[in-house]
C-alpha cells in the first residue's frame, strides 16, 4: 500500500509482536507493538500499535499515519 493514504477505519488484531530489536529507524522508540489488522472493509494490514497493548481478536480503531506508517489503539482507548 506504498504511497496510498486511505482512512483504514477500524478492525480486529489477526495476529501481534512486540519489536524489541528495531530497524535503525525506529531503534529510540524500542520496545513497541506492531499487528495484521483484519479491517472492517475485508482487507487486512500491518499497523503500529499505540497505547494499550492489544491481543489477538481486540478491536481496534485507526488513529492517524506516522511517517506513512498506520497507527492503531485499541477501541476506546488512549494512545500515549
Amino acid at each position: 500500500m506504498s504511497g496510498e493514504q486511505f482512512a483504514p477505519g477500524a478492525g480486529v488484531v489477526y495476529t501481534e509482536t512486540v519489536v524489541h530489536s528495531a530497524p535503525e529507524r525506529y531503534v529510540a522508540e524500542a520496545p513497541y507493538q506492531i499487528a495484521i489488522i483484519a479491517l472492517d472493509s475485508g482487507r487486512r494490514l500491518t499497523a503500529r500499535i499505540l497505547g494499550e497493548r492489544v491481543a489477538v481478536d481486540d478491536r481496534v480503531e485507526f488513529i492517524e499515519f506516522r511517517s506513512d506508517v498506520p497507527c492503531f489503539r485499541k477501541a476506546g482507548g488512549e494512545t500515549r
